[in-house]
């Protein structure tokens, strides 16, 4: 008792250091940094605060925040001007500390529990606002999104540059005053991003603004949409009158990105064909153009445009540096050869569903002038190694996206290794073997990025001859789900390897089990400590896992871990405990797709102070005094249940 009253009459750490100096490191830390700091005691809270309270930009994406952490972090800085920030665990109550005048730039990522309100608040108290991104918004059933909101929005946010809400179903809109309300629209808006949008609202809307630019029709100090240069949005159907009406009420566009999803073969008066793609750049400024059809609800495609429409359309598009193609199953290499050599400043090239795209259409790519740094054939399932070998030519490749070209091996990863940037190499699907992952591994090019899911002829081996060579040095991001030969072996060489991995994917790999946990737990990199490397692990469907290995994901285990994929039947009541030990760790238990890479390493020098255990740990220790009948019922008896 008395050496308990002894540590309770400790003095704190400002009693030791003076605030000054402890404000004044903290000062010098990031916006992450500081959050870890706030939790750790009162004297770092009170410290990170008085940072916060300064700092211009509040950008957060790491993790989601929960409202108790975010209302005194944002409370103290009334002048913050960009927020970026993960609303997965926020709802509407958390809008009262996002929406502040001083706002230019507000990003909201996985924003479902958010309702139309944000709108109507940033529109009544954001008028300087320039740029708004809201991803996923009022997604939920039961979330409520009106046109009055958007209205309000429009109207409030008059200095309005770039307005995205990639997700958001227009349709809930429609309405007799929906186009006339853009009317009133910032004249600055240059950046447009929508989710879907019934094709006769958005024909009305262009229809508008054509009018109001060929009749001169002040409806507005100048016409409808006049600095627009991005469009992106998903219709029913990508049609010829959409693409003219575009073209037409559009004429600063740089930026064009069509996506349809049909649910049936549109008529031939509501498609696209040969006559459209001649349309599409009438003034001759684009620079990127997307149109995909979406494989979404069947398997359809648009089936009216021939090599003729690529001639076409080569002919008016000569200046793009940006080309995605999904959908043209009549395509030829004769089209997608004509239009890619007419591209002399083409940069970026994605073809999807290219069923007739073969070898031929890269035979002779070394003779022109092209500098390809992103190239994306996803399901060109009759390009072969030789294919790959003649791109690779191309010593400028960055990205390179070949999931499902099945007919890709081994030699194409050897001509693949020696280039000098690449860094993404997703190759889902493919036909390689460990023989290929050995040429990558002793190659020169310095991945940083790879993809392997579904790869059915990889075994073990294929990660020690990976990480044998240059790519150890550089791979952060490794992906290695779907691969059924795969066991704890794999995992194991890995860890041994001290590969400073961030982003491990293991998903429905059957046989890893506890084993691959333990060892990742127990991985060491230079200079860190255990598992300190990985921000992001996927393990949902691993069958071998058993409630066992969640005790290695207690502290100090994966200290920087953010993001964590499980299987949620596998005993939820631990899940749900592990989640509310680790606020800051993201659980995902059904199987949905973890989030995108995390920068930088994260500061763990700071944690928070614990004098008693937590709820997993009582469960997961098994202490005599803190678990109570009810977790005897859920665990078993713990000499059993501990037993390895």
């Amino acid at each position: 008792m008395a050496d308990c009253a002894v540590a309770s009459e400790s003095p704190s750490i400002d009693h030791h250091l003076p605030s000054a100096v402890l404000a004044t490191v903290l000062s010098h830390l990031d916006i992450r940094s500081l959050v870890f700091a706030s939790v750790t005691c009162r004297a770092f809270r009170t410290c990170a605060s008085q940072a916060l309270s300064f700092l211009p930009s509040f950008h957060l994406l790491d993790f989601a925040l929960t409202l108790d952490y975010l209302r005194p972090m944002l409370l103290v800085n009334p002048c913050v001007r960009s927020i970026w920030m993960d609303c997965m665990r926020l709802d509407d109550v958390a809008i009262q500390y996002l929406v502040r005048p001083s706002l230019n730039e507000l990003y909201l990522v996985n924003c479902e529990n958010l309702s139309g309100k944000i709108l109507s608040e940033l529109g009544a108290k954001c008028p300087d606002l320039r740029t708004l991104s809201l991803t996923c918004l009022a997604r939920r059933k039961g979330v409520p999104i009106t046109f009055a909101d958007l209205e309000q929005f429009l109207i409030g946010c008059s200095q309005l540059e770039s307005l995205s809400l990639p997700e958001l179903d227009f349709a809930v809109f429609d309405g007799p005053n929906f186009h006339h309300i853009w009317a009133v629209a910032s004249q600055k808006l240059s950046c447009l991003e929508i989710g879907y949008i019934p094709l006769t609202m958005l024909l009305q809307l262009l229809s508008l603004a054509i009018e109001a630019k060929n009749r001169q029709i002040q409806i507005t100090k100048a016409p409808l949409f006049c600095s627009l240069q991005k469009l992106c949005l998903s219709v029913d159907f990508i049609s010829n009158n959409l693409v003219g009406s575009i073209s037409e009420a559009l004429p600063h566009l740089t930026h064009l990105d069509l996506q349809d999803a049909p649910c049936f073969d549109p008529a031939p008066s509501s498609d696209l064909t040969n006559v459209g793609l001649q349309m599409i750049n009438r003034h001759g400024n684009l620079k990127h153009v997307s149109l995909i059809r979406s494989q979404e609800f069947m398997f359809t495609s648009f089936k009216r445009v021939s090599d003729l429409g690529l001639l076409l359309m080569a002919q008016t598009c000569s200046k793009l540096e940006s080309i995605c193609l999904g959908g043209f199953s009549r395509v030829t290499d004769a089209g997608f050869r004509e239009l890619i050599h007419s591209c002399s400043s083409l940069r970026e090239l994605r073809v999807f569903h290219g069923h007739q795209l073969t070898d031929l259409v890269f035979h002779d790519i070394s003779a022109t002038s092209l500098s390809l740094t992103h190239v994306s054939l996803k399901w060109c399932n009759l390009l072969t190694d030789i294919a790959i070998e003649r791109l690779s030519l191309n010593k400028d490749l960055n990205v390179l996206d070949l999931r499902e070209c099945r007919l890709l091996g081994d030699e194409a990863l050897k001509a693949l290794s020696q280039l000098p940037k690449l860094q993404i190499l997703l190759l889902d699907g493919t036909g390689v073997t460990d023989i290929g992952l050995s040429y990558l591994g002793q190659g020169s090019c310095p991945l940083i990025s790879l993809s392997l899911r579904g790869c059915k002829r990889l075994t073990n081996s294929c990660v020690e001859l990976l990480l044998a060579g240059e790519v150890r040095s550089s791979l952060q991001v490794l992906d290695l789900s779907k691969i059924h030969n795969l066991t704890d072996e794999a995992v194991i060489l890995l860890a041994r390897s001290h590969v400073q991995i961030t982003e491990l994917r293991l998903r429905e790999c059957t046989h890893i089990g506890d084993s691959s946990i333990m060892a990742l737990a127990s991985m060491l990199v230079e200079g860190g400590t255990h598992g300190s490397s990985l921000h992001l692990l996927d393990l949902f469907e691993c069958g071998g896992i058993t409630p066992l290995a969640f005790r290695w994901f207690k502290k100090p285990y994966f200290p920087r871990l953010r993001s964590l994929g499980v299987t949620g039947c596998l005993n939820r009541d631990i899940v749900d405990a592990l989640a509310r030990s680790r606020p800051f760790l993201q659980v995902a238990c059904r199987g949905e797709e973890l989030g995108p890479a995390f920068g930088g390493p994260s500061s763990d020098w700071c944690r928070p102070e614990e004098d008693n255990l937590d709820e997993l740990e009582q469960w997961l220790l098994g202490g005599e005094e803190m678990i109570d009948d009810d977790d005897d019922a859920i665990f078993g008896d713990d000499e059993e249940f501990f037993m390895v």
